[in-house]
């Protein structure tokens, strides 16, 4: 089974490689700009849907709502590389929004993007799906079925590695770019040599609704699908080599003249053409028979590589949704074994709850867009004001160096997305943003939840201040020749009492803290000194982990010391805090079954758990 699992996700990395992880410019705009860029292949479509709702006369108002969009796609990259200059670590929505707005304001980020990351993920998965169904009609009755397999593949991708979904998605992002380009090459001499520069006339298609400034705004909200994924280069410019930030900057720039020539392009062809929507073919598919010919070669290489895109565009969100949850978890706000990186330096916990989620969501649209689409652009422009908000504060507080043109940028970008969000929740309220709305708040509800609960745990399980818990090994007549290493998660009330157990019953015990990288070696040895005591006879070991895992270094040295005094009996002990309410069980001891696990799968001969029952 280990050799199966190394086989499809790879060799454990040690985590001095997580460096060599990142990415050139050129893979990493690949990476984190496949959902931006893949949005040109349903944004145009999204509005036309719309406008259709007044008539075939309306669909000629797509061009002036994709122009409006563009303008608003480079505000929000300019304003977006400030952010990146002032969070050169990486400054998503929840992080800008934690250090300048407040609490509630980044836990009200922090559950958009979520939502936005699981939508974006089935979304572009679906899409996908109908771009190969445009060209091979027998799909179209089979393409949730698809949409899961793909869901499954990009999954894969990701917890293989980054380094590893960097050169595999590279190719299919860059082969769509070069599709479009030749498609708009071939439009343009098309136009100029045959069709004539003028707009065609749609089937003519009966007015649902009245043309008015709503319907406009309808058109535009969903048109602004287009703009998903934007953030994905400030959230992820640790990706980057070195200069990461500088990197970051300019692929951000990059990234949006790409979407706003790409976008415009297949607007202006659908125009040009009298392209309307159609349930079975999509309005790229439409454009391409045009401009390729019916069943051409580069029609079918134009939908392909729509289809691959479109399907690695969900990486955005694996790439997004894991880091998001780590930082969510590292504050306490979601259980802490979301912060876990795996054997391939990745949040793997966070990639399989969104391969679950988003599976979800794909099974409950039956691989439909429609519904899909009119939610999942609110949670992105929530998280863009807040965004931009929280930097207007930042650069007021700083007042550095041209700090007031850098304020006025963002403060647009707030301005302006602010007044995009009250669009798309008034015009798409009932077509479902309701939900959306509605569940924000009771996500935000939940994180703090879970972080008070924490507290209260972590609290009842604390050492009162100023105590000091002198533990010594007692004096005994004979050797009895036991052992005991002692498993240190953290110096609390369970770990106290774990020790005394331990030097109750054994000649020597050796306390083992497995650190993270975020963790100090001279803080962790003051911590221990300041509560534990010296002189107690209980040797203190501080390891570093080569490895992602915390459990691995400490099996190995469990292995090392059964070695080193072979004739000796050896005790494994670990504390472990027994929950009082139901749901603590996904808070506390994650880590503490896996070790148990990993030493029973070493053979180890006794192991004793020392239980702490908490009371609260």
């Amino acid at each position: 089974m280990f050799r199966l699992l190394q086989t499809l996700f790879g060799k454990p990395l040690p985590r001095h490689q997580a460096d060599e992880a990142t990415l050139p410019s050129f893979e990493a705009l690949a990476i984190l700009s496949s959902d931006a860029l893949s949005s040109v292949a349903y944004g145009t479509e999204a509005t036309l849907g719309v406008l259709v709702l007044a008539g075939s006369g309306a669909l000629k108002l797509s061009v002036p709502i994709t122009l409006a969009i563009i303008a608003l796609v480079a505000i929000v990259v300019l304003s977006y590389r400030q952010t990146i200059e002032a969070y050169p670590q990486g400054g998503g929505s929840y992080v800008v929004a934690r250090e300048n707005l407040g609490t509630i304001a980044s836990l009200v980020a922090a559950a958009s993007l979520l939502i936005d990351y699981v939508l974006t993920a089935a979304v572009s998965l679906m899409a996908g799906t109908q771009a190969l169904s445009s060209l091979v009609p027998q799909l179209l009755p089979h393409e949730v079925s698809f949409s899961i397999v793909l869901l499954v593949l990009v999954g894969w991708a990701n917890l293989r590695g980054v380094k590893d979904a960097g050169k595999l998605f590279a190719y299919p992002t860059y082969a769509f770019v070069l599709m479009v380009v030749v498609l708009a090459l071939g439009g343009v001499f098309n136009l100029a040599f045959g069709h004539g520069f003028h707009a065609a006339a749609p089937l003519p298609v009966k007015a649902l609704e009245p043309l008015g400034l709503f319907l406009i705004l309808r058109a535009f909200s969903s048109g602004c699908s287009a703009m998903t994924g934007i953030e994905a280069i400030s959230n992820g410019v640790k990706i980057f080599r070195e200069p990461a930030a500088a990197n970051a900057r300019l692929t951000m720039v990059v990234m949006g003249v790409i979407l706003s020539a790409m976008f415009f392009s297949v607007s202006a062809l659908g125009y040009a053409y009298g392209v309307a929507p159609n349930p079975n073919i999509t309005v790229m598919a439409q454009i391409g028979t045009r401009v390729f010919g019916e069943n051409s070669a580069l029609l079918w290489a134009l939908q392909i590589s729509t289809l691959l895109i479109l399907a690695l565009a969900a990486n955005t969100s694996f790439a997004d949704f894991p880091r998001l949850a780590a930082l969510l978890a590292n504050d306490h706000f979601l259980p802490r074994q979301m912060g876990w990186v795996g054997d391939r330096l990745v949040f793997q916990n966070g990639i399989l709850i969104l391969l679950l989620a988003a599976g979800l969501i794909i099974i409950i649209c039956q691989g439909d867009t429609t519904v899909a689409v009119n939610l999942y652009a609110l949670g992105v422009f929530t998280a863009f004001t807040l965004s931009q908000a929280g930097m207007v504060l930042h650069w007021w507080r700083l007042r550095g160096s041209a700090w007031l043109g850098r304020m006025l940028m963002n403060g647009l970008g707030a301005f302006t997305t602010l007044l995009v969000l009250l669009v798309i929740i008034v015009s798409k309220f009932n077509q479902g943003a309701w939900t959306v709305v509605v569940a924000v708040p009771i996500i935000v509800l939940l994180l703090a939840s879970v972080r008070q609960r924490y507290r209260q745990v972590y609290g009842a399980m604390a050492i009162a201040p100023g105590q000091i818990n002198v533990l010594e090994i007692p004096k005994r007549t004979e050797t009895l020749g036991n052992r005991a290493i002692v498993w240190v998660p953290s110096i609390t009330e369970p770990t106290i009492n774990a020790l005394r157990y331990a030097a109750a019953i054994a000649d020597h015990v050796l306390a083992v803290w497995v650190k993270s990288d975020d963790e100090d070696s001279e803080q962790i040895e003051a911590a221990w000194q300041a509560v534990v005591g010296v002189n107690t006879g209980i040797e203190f070991r501080v390891m570093a982990s080569p490895g992602a895992s915390l459990v691995a270094p400490f099996v190995e040295c469990v292995e090392s010391e059964e070695e080193k005094y072979p004739d000796l009996f050896h005790t494994i002990i670990m504390p472990m805090a027994i929950p009082k309410q139901p749901f603590d069980g996904l808070l506390l001891n994650q880590r503490s079954i896996n070790m148990r696990q990993a030493l029973v799968d070493q053979h180890n001969r006794v192991f004793t758990v020392v239980r702490y029952y908490l009371t609260c």
